[in-house]
This record gives C-alpha cells, sequence and structure tokens, in this order.
C-alpha cells in the first residue's frame, strides 16, 4: 500500500479558483498564493442569509495508538460532499513544533487529506510567522519602554517572546546581559508561537478593529502597585495588527476528493483553547450548508473550550457532535501496551470503554448536544471488540458508526455522514458547563467535577494570590482557559481510562485580556514543549527536484 505522503503527492488538486467557484465565490473574491492556496476576505462572514450547520468532532483522549480526529474531519467532509451536501470543513493549521517533534504532518491521513500537504504542514500562506513577529515586537517594545526611562512604571514583566518550534533551551533565559547599552537584565523565557495570547486573539477576533481592540487589551506586565500595564499603553496595537492584517484573513485549500477546506490558525488545546479561527468558522457557515470542524485532544480539552469559550464568544450554536475512537486506543486505556493491541482483549476494551463513555456523556448531558461515536476500524479488530462498543454507546443513546476513511476516503465516510445529516435535524438545548460571571474558582470547580469527573480543586499560595487579584482587578468574569495534560481526564497523564475521585493542583493563573479568558495552569502542563529523542525532522528531506518526503 501507498504511503500518505505518495497518495497526496500523486493526487493533482484543482486550482484554488475552481474549489472557490463550487462556493459561488469570484476570482475578485479571493486572493491566490500560488495556484493551490488563496486568502478570504473577511466580508464574506457578514453577509445576510441563511448559516449552514455546524458539526464539531471531538474524540477520547489521546493514546500513543491515535485516534484519527482529522482524518474522521476530512473524510465525513468528503461523505457529506458524496451523498450530495454542500459541505465546507474547516480546520486548524499545524505548529512546526509538532510536525518537526513527535507528530509529523498534521493534515489527515491515507486517503482523508487536506492538500496542499507540505505547504499546509510548512509555510502554508505565512500566518503563524506574522504572529511570532506581532508578538515579539510587543516585547521589543515593552523592554525598549524600560530601556528608554520607564514612563509606565512597570516593575514585573509577564510578556514572554516566541517561536514556532519545540525547543526546551529556551523555556527559561537571563537577557540583556551585555551591559547598561544593551538592556535591562532579567528572567525571562519564550512560549511555542500556537501559546501566544496573539494567536488565540487572531483566532477570536471577527474583525480588523476588534483584532486591534484586542491587542490592545493584553497585559504586558504590573507596575509597582500591582496595576497591570497594556500593550494599548506602549502604543504597539497598531503595527502589531498592520503585521496582522493578512493573517487574520481565512485560507482556502482542499481535500484529495476536492471538497472545500479553510484552514486558519491553530492555537493547541491542552495549553490554549484550541480551535481554528471564529473568521473561518464564520466564513464557511456563510459558504457551506455543512460546516465540520475539529477542536483539539479529547473531548475535555478541545470540545470543552470550543463549546465554553469559542462558540461563547462567537455566538455559535453546533448542530451536533462526532466523538472520534479506535479500538486500540481505548485497550490502551484498559491497561494494554502499545505491543498489545492487535490481538481480540474484551476486558482491556471494557477497562477502557469508559473513557468514550465519560466524553459522550459529557457532550450529551453537560452540554446537551446530539452526538454519534465515530469507530476508525483497524483490521485487527474484531467483530466482538466493534459489538462491544456499539452496545454501550446504545446504552448511552447514542449510536455508533463505524468509519475507514483513511483508506477509502469520502466512501469510507458515507455512513457516517448520514448518520450526521439526521443528528443535525434533531433540536437540542445546547448549554454552557457554567456561568461566566461566576468566580473563577467556581468556573473551575464546574469544569473539573462536570467534564473531568474528578472530585475537587486544590490551589499552590501562587495561584490562590493570582486569583484574588485578577479578581480584584475585575478579570474574574470571563471563561477559564484549562491548561492541562492532554492524556488523562485528570492532571496526571497516568491515569488513564476515566478516573475518579482526583483533585486537580492549579499551580498559577494568569489573564489573557486580549482574548477574554483566565488561563489557569495545572499540573506539570509547559507552554514551550521539547524534541523526543528521536524527533520527526530526522527523517524529513528534499530531493534535487524539491519532493519533500517523511512529513508522516
Amino acid at each position: 500500500m501507498k504511503t500518505d505522503i505518495e497518495i497526496a503527492q500523486e493526487t493533482i488538486p484543482e486550482n484554488v479558483k475552481d474549489i472557490a467557484a463550487k462556493l459561488a465565490l469570484t476570482e475578485d473574491d479571493i486572493e491566490c498564493y500560488g495556484k493551490y492556496k488563496a486568502k478570504l476576505p473577511l466580508t464574506i462572514m457578514e453577509r445576510k442569509g441563511k448559516e449552514g450547520k455546524l458539526v464539531l468532532v471531538t474524540a477520547i483522549t489521546p493514546t500513543p495508538a491515535g485516534e484519527g480526529k482529522t482524518t474522521t474531519t476530512i473524510g465525513l467532509s468528503d461523505g457529506l460532499k458524496r451523498i450530495g451536501k454542500k459541505v465546507v470543513v474547516a480546520l486548524r493549521e499545524p505548529s512546526l513544533g509538532p510536525v518537526f517533534g513527535i507528530k509529523g504532518g498534521a493534515a489527515g491521513g491515507g486517503y482523508a487529506q487536506v492538500i496542499p500537504m507540505e505547504d499546509i504542514n510548512l509555510h502554508f500562506t505565512g500566518d503563524f510567522h506574522a504572529i511570532g513577529a506581532a508578538n515579539n515586537l510587543l516585547a521589543a517594545m515593552i523592554d525598549n519602554h524600560i530601556f528608554q526611562g520607564n514612563g509606565l512604571g512597570i516593575e514585573s514583566v509577564v510578556w514572554r517572546r516566541c517561536v514556532d518550534m519545540n525547543d526546551r533551551q529556551l523555556r527559561f533565559v537571563r537577557d540583556g546581559l551585555g551591559g547598561p547599552k544593551d538592556g535591562v537584565p532579567r528572567d525571562d523565557g519564550y512560549d511555542i508561537t500556537v501559546a501566544s495570547e496573539i494567536m488565540a486573539i487572531l483566532c477570536l477576533a471577527t474583525s480588523l478593529t476588534d483584532l486591534k481592540a484586542r491587542l490592545a487589551r493584553i497585559v504586558v506586565g504590573y507596575t509597582k502597585e500591582g496595576t497591570p500595564v497594556t500593550a494599548g499603553q506602549l502604543k504597539a496595537e497598531g503595527a502589531m495588527c498592520a503585521l496582522l492584517k493578512d493573517a487574520m484573513k481565512p485560507n482556502l485549500v482542499q481535500t484529495l476528493e476536492g471538497t472545500p477546506a479553510i484552514v486558519h490558525g491553530g492555537p493547541f488545546a491542552n495549553i490554549a483553547h484550541g480551535c481554528n479561527s471564529v473568521a473561518a468558522t464564520k466564513t464557511a457557515l456563510k459558504l457551506g450548508d455543512y460546516v465540520i470542524t475539529e477542536a483539539g485532544f479529547g473531548a475535555d480539552l478541545g470540545a470543552e473550550k470550543f463549546l465554553d469559550i469559542k462558540c461563547r464568544f462567537a455566538g455559535l450554536k453546533p448542530s451536533a457532535v462526532v466523538v472520534v475512537a479506535t479500538v486500540r486506543a481505548l485497550k490502551m486505556h484498559g491497561g494494554l501496551d502499545k505491543t498489545q493491541l492487535g490481538s481480540e482483549n474484551l476486558e482491556a476494551l471494557e477497562k477502557g470503554l469508559p473513557n468514550l463513555l465519560r466524553h459522550v456523556k459529557n457532550m450529551k448531558e453537560v452540554y446537551r448536544l446530539p452526538a454519534v461515536v465515530a469507530v476508525n476500524r483497524f483490521p485487527t479488530d474484531t467483530d466482538a471488540e466493534i459489538e462491544l462498543v456499539i452496545k454501550k454507546c446504545r446504552e448511552l443513546g447514542v449510536n455508533t458508526v463505524l468509519s475507514t476513511v483513511w483508506a477509502e476516503g469520502g466512501k469510507g465516510g458515507e455512513e457516517l455522514a448520514k448518520e450526521v445529516v439526521r443528528l443535525c435535524e434533531e433540536k437540542n438545548e445546547f448549554t454552557y458547563c457554567y456561568d461566566e460571571k461566576l468566580p473563577i474558582k467556581e468556573k473551575i470547580k464546574a469544569i473539573v467535577t462536570k467534564v473531568y469527573g474528578g472530585k475537587d480543586v486544590a490551589y499552590t499560595p501562587e495561584a490562590e494570590e493570582e486569583i484574588a487579584k485578577l479578581e480584584k482587578l475585575g478579570f474574574g468574569k470571563t471563561p477559564v482557559c484549562m491548561a492541562k495534560t492532554q492524556y488523562s481526564f485528570s492532571d496526571d497523564a497516568k491515569l488513564l481510562g476515566a478516573p475518579e475521585g482526583f483533585t486537580v493542583t492549579v499551580r498559577k493563573a494568569r489573564i489573557s485580556a486580549g482574548a477574554g479568558f483566565v488561563v489557569a495552569l495545572t499540573g506539570a502542563i509547559l507552554t514551550m514543549p521539547g524534541l523526543p529523542k528521536v524527533p520527526a525532522a530526522e527523517k524529513i528531506d528534499v530531493d534535487a527536484d524539491g519532493k519533500i518526503t517523511g512529513l508522516f
């Protein structure tokens, strides 16, 4: 069988102008970046008229066995197209960190991919570079302001520089060491670009005016008296917005089967809100009858933030949710090692199934949304294992559909597409997990107890102090963005399955005033990942003709 990269490279994409034409867009409506990529104007999402139905694809808690959430999202979109629906898929842009780290490419797999895959995984249209430049411009202006006399009286700086690469060496640095003419020495550090508040801001802004206003609200530091200092006070928002002007526009590409795809923005769901941009989603809703989007990692992270943060801010109401699982991954949650997944093991599967069932129950009972379970079937899955998954999901009143989109593309997603169409016709009473006006601690506890299945929340003295300060400054009545390990419902990556009775420890809290939420950091979560022992970068190469290999 051909590899993913070979499949993608042998596919001749349609010209992006033809993809735009499928959405009733003219050449004047798009800005082409070569033959296969284009930017879409922000004015599309302001058009009057009926909007499409929004479908969220999420998943069980990730394992090394993989779940195939992006692949399912793309294959479902192609499946909807095959049954005659006008559909747009809306995805996040990959970060270079995971591309060169553990994950490799992030544009789907097999016959369910978005293309041009190499461009999307690498520099694409330069959005992430623009975000990094805007982030670091603000950092430079902060330190220059302090160097030039510090008229605003900045005592402590909380804004960090960023780079879109996994580089643990930059987690903690001491800079400004050259002497009096070279800056003011201080302890500092870098975040990965996807963890920058500017990434979150770009993904939540609805216009350039909104973008600029959000940039101005960024808290960069505090005075000796504890008063926040903002980017607006440094007069930085105009220049930052100028760098982000084109990055704000969603990107139009396509799937292997020619389904229109909007790929834009990419905050991580374990350290940020994990969804593509509001601009991309709202644009897609104006162009398609069905919009299929995804949120990062398991439903406790990406889906929770999609529903409690993105939908709240953007006024979005999903019509249905797809929860992706594999028998292999569920058996890992049941205690099996990755090397033991090829044989039937109903006992391990039954032990792991509560992980899937908790995610499904959350979608149905906490958020009150219609849901379907999509099982990516592997050749080693037995009929008895599949039947067990179907039985347990049926007990929750949820259908299970087998997906073979990796091997068959849209054809393997037709049954899932039909079930999604059916669910979209059901009435739902979508609600949030918490009221944003509640105190910060009550919102955190609601997430931990309702969504994670935990018992309680503990706070370090530092977190207690920071939360009290944020509420005193008037930042308490915002949503909460939990920064937590993606590998467990808890804040302990080793607690697999559906643990109960655990306590989540919040060690830090900080305000992302421009994005509009409080970030609660739990456990050992880091905002700058590191490369693994054998990074994916070692396998990536390019030949004399410019053909890239090893991205998967």
